[in-house]
């Protein structure tokens, strides 16, 4: 073996070189020739190659010389395809397409019944066209004259003495014993006269009976003997009567190869198989009417398992390629393709299919695109990464805005099957810029699939991404009016509850989630509750796992001197004792004297015009008295009329109650706020004017002009004169009535003890006065905290 491929390639070397390469020597009965497995250099595509030895073979050169003179002049379907001849001094090369002898599949036994009828068929319409159309006889019909292709057709080879009939001096009359076992193969009309018997008979009948043998050769296992011919063991009872009028010995009443076809593909006949009228159906798909097309394509998913799986792979796919590119095949033949493709490895994936699908992604047609999106699931495991990103998803996007609702719904969809193919720039930029306009879709169905696809691809967004779009898109759909889109949106969140930090949970989901435990539809409340009871059981243990406070403990050692006085016990756990427990706490963390201005006892303030949700100004002063003051003394010195009204500085918890929360808006602009609805089908609500503000308080009560407009309610007529009481001329309003005091005012020139002059209801009047502000700016406090 290796001394003969040294000697091949000596000779190449020696003639003219061949841009092909030899591989492994295959075994072949029964013929002149070596063959090779041979690979095509430029691109390493296989190929076979026959070689001719002269220098061993001399007496049948010429049978060699006439074979590859009539390979490069005849061209046939079922005729081996040649691509190269080279002849040398000592030897002849005839370069195939990659072939296998067929006598190794009929010595294994590997082929049906069907797919022998549909080999033999083939080759008698091979014998057809060479007998009736070529004038032409190939007389060497056998076993060993027949291959088969990559993708399982017979292929008829063995031209040594293929012959014309116009021919004085062909080849077949002169050379025709020379072929191994000739005398078996020859019919009784060449053993008795010779090869010069052929010209005295009809064209076809050498061809006839060397076909009648072949069929015999192939039920039985490749071999026979003189005694069996006209046997009609393991042959098929159709088969019986045509098969023996083939081998008729006279061959003036011997049946063609051409009437034996026409026999075989009548009604009910041999031939008249379900897989040869697809073998030859398909190679005409794109001129088929859509009837006739449905018709092939549905026999041919029945009968897909019965077929050669090289002959599916190399013949009917390329053909049914080019009807869904070209034909006009449209989804029903893709479907076919995709059906054959799950059989191809990624090689094969890759060379034949995919670039088809690449162009039909760029193709407008909408049906089309329909149905990539629907079979996207079974070609995503044989696409790159690269080629998904590059060259499928930017095409893919057009989906997402396509007017036609399915074609956005499928696209939708589809993004769950091509996630894990996608970068992280892609998924966390242009896909959720896409699924934004989708979630808003005028089809209450998009959306709902929307909200579904962003809960299933929640784990390959990033972090940040997440917590800025999975809860603004959820929260969204939670007032969806449709209400699948609501109970898909609570689904989601329960499906994600892992994913966000557990501040997110408690100060934006669960708000979220309560309004749909009110829901209208029984479906979403019940949804609704199951979601809930999974993000408050988060929160609880979360909360737990913190510490009692953060607060760090009081200090022992007073401070500056002073012992701060205590203010509510913690134990008091009702609202009104927190908010008492806050107030004392800040009038007992003063300390130091309270200064007031030389020129007059009353506070001044400098007053800044500034609107109510600006802070006051570090700058701003006030003055105020310089001795220290109970309580009471407070209460007075408010009670006690100025020349400009009082401004109060705000402390630092009025501020963070006043003032906007600013929230960390970084979520993309195309998801917008997590309470805004831009449904197309939502009920319209017409907008509620708000009540003018009928005055600007900065967020705190204004007690003077509160004690003023009390006093201008409760204003009687007038008393007959000498029966009014005097009253402070210094401002416009009443005076306020005093109440009795026990202490001391000032400590100036002498205390003086004030009696109340009015009657016993004045000092309810003037608890009133003091107390009900209070009250009222508590109560304002208390809701401005849960705005």
């Amino acid at each position: 073996m290796d001394f003969l491929k040294s000697a091949v390639a000596s000779a190449i070397s020696k003639g003219p070189s061949i841009p092909y390469s030899f591989g492994d020597r295959v075994d072949i009965d029964q013929s002149i020739w070596t063959l090779f497995n041979g690979t095509i250099r430029e691109d390493g595509s296989d190929c076979s190659i026959f070689s001719f030895d002269v220098s061993t073979n001399k007496s049948r050169l010429a049978l060699a010389k006439n074979a590859a003179r009539k390979v490069r002049t005849l061209r046939h379907p079922g005729i081996i395809k040649v691509l190269h001849t080279a002849e040398v001094d000592t030897h002849i090369y005839i370069v195939t397409e990659r072939v296998t002898p067929l006598g190794w599949h009929v010595r294994r036994k590997s082929l049906s019944v069907e797919n022998l009828k549909w080999g033999l068929c083939t080759v008698a319409n091979t014998i057809r066209f060479l007998n009736d159309e070529a004038h032409s006889v190939h007389g060497n019909v056998r076993v060993s004259s027949v291959f088969t292709s990559e993708s399982g057709e017979w292929k008829l080879g063995g031209l040594e003495l293929l012959s014309s009939m116009k021919e004085d001096d062909a080849v077949i009359y002169a050379c025709g014993s020379l072929l191994p076992e000739s005398a078996k193969y020859s019919p009784p009309e060449v053993s008795k006269s010779g090869w010069d018997a052929v010209k005295r008979n009809q064209i076809p009948a050498v061809d006839s009976y060397d076909f009648g043998l072949l069929i015999f050769e192939v039920f039985n296992d490749g071999a026979f003997g003189n005694d069996q011919i006209g046997q009609t063991k393991n042959i098929p009872p159709s088969m019986h009567q045509g098969y023996k009028r083939l081998l008729n010995s006279n061959p003036k009443v011997r049946l063609s190869t051409s009437h034996f076809l026409e026999l075989g593909r009548r009604g009910g006949g041999f031939f008249d198989t379900l897989l040869i009228r697809l073998s030859e159906g398909v190679e005409s798909l794109g001129l088929k009417s859509d009837e006739e097309r449905a018709t092939i394509l549905s026999e041919l998913d029945e009968l897909s398992e019965n077929f050669p799986e090289d002959f599916i792979k190399m013949k009917i796919l390329p053909e049914l390629l080019k009807s869904v590119e070209f034909g006009g095949g449209g989804p029903k033949v893709f479907s076919f393709v995709i059906k054959i493709g799950s059989k191809l490895s990624d090689e094969e994936y890759e060379i034949w299919i995919t670039p088809v699908i690449i162009r039909l992604f760029a193709n407008p047609d909408r049906q089309m695109r329909v149905c990539l999106l629907d079979h996207l699931s079974s070609m995503i495991d044989h696409f790159s990464q690269k080629l998904v990103t590059d060259k499928i998803f930017p095409q893919m996007v057009t989906g997402f805005t396509d007017v036609a609702p399915v074609v956005r719904e499928q696209t939708v969809k589809a993004v769950l099957t091509i996630i894990t193919k996608l970068s992280d720039r892609i998924i966390n930029g242009d896909l959720l810029k896409y699924l934004a306009k989708t979630s808003v879709d005028e089809q209450p169905g998009i959306r709902t699939n929307t909200t579904i696809c962003l809960g299933k691809i929640a784990r390959n967004l990033g972090v940040n991404t997440r917590q800025k779009v999975l809860v603004t898109a959820f929260a969204r759909s939670l007032r969806d009016p449709f209400v699948h889109g609501r109970n898909a949106a609570l689904q989601a969140l329960a499906a994600t509850s892992d994913l966000f930090p557990e501040d997110d949970c408690a100060n934006k989901i669960l708000p979220a989630i309560c309004l749909s435990l009110v829901d209208k539809e029984k479906l979403v409340r019940d949804q609704a509750n199951r979601t809930l009871d999974i993000y408050v059981s988060r929160v609880r243990k979360y909360g737990n796992s913190l510490p009692d406070t953060v607060l760090p403990p009081p200090s022992v050692n007073p401070v500056n001197g002073v012992t701060p006085r205590m203010g509510t016990p913690q134990t008091d756990t009702s609202w009104a004792g927190w908010a008492i427990s806050s107030f004392t706490n800040k009038i007992t963390s003063t300390s130091g004297d309270m200064q007031a201005k030389p020129t007059s006892s009353a506070a001044t303030v400098t007053v800044t015009d500034r609107p109510s949700s600006t802070p006051p100004s570090t700058a701003s002063a006030r003055t105020v008295p310089s001795n220290s003051s109970s309580v009471s003394t407070l209460q007075r010195q408010a009670l006690k009329p100025t020349t400009s009204p009082p401004v109060l500085i705000r402390t630092s918890t009025d501020q963070f109650f006043g003032s906007a929360q600013i929230e960390d808006d970084e979520v993309d602009e195309a998801w917008g706020d997590i309470g805004g609805d831009s449904f197309f089908d939502a009920p319209a609500t017409p907008a509620i004017p708000s009540p003018a503000p009928t005055f600007d308080d900065g967020g705190e009560p204004d007690f003077a002009g509160w004690l003023s407009a009390q006093a201008q309610a409760k204003s009687k007529p007038p008393l007959p004169k000498g029966l009014t009481k005097p009253s402070n001329l210094g401002n416009g309003r009443p005076g306020a009535p005093r109440t009795t005091t026990t202490g001391s005012v000032g400590s100036g020139m002498g205390a003086k003890r004030l009696a109340s002059t009015a009657s016993k209801p004045k000092p309810l009047l003037a608890k009133q006065i003091i107390t009900k502000p209070k009250e009222s700016a508590a109560d304002d406090d208390w809701g401005d905290a849960w705005d």
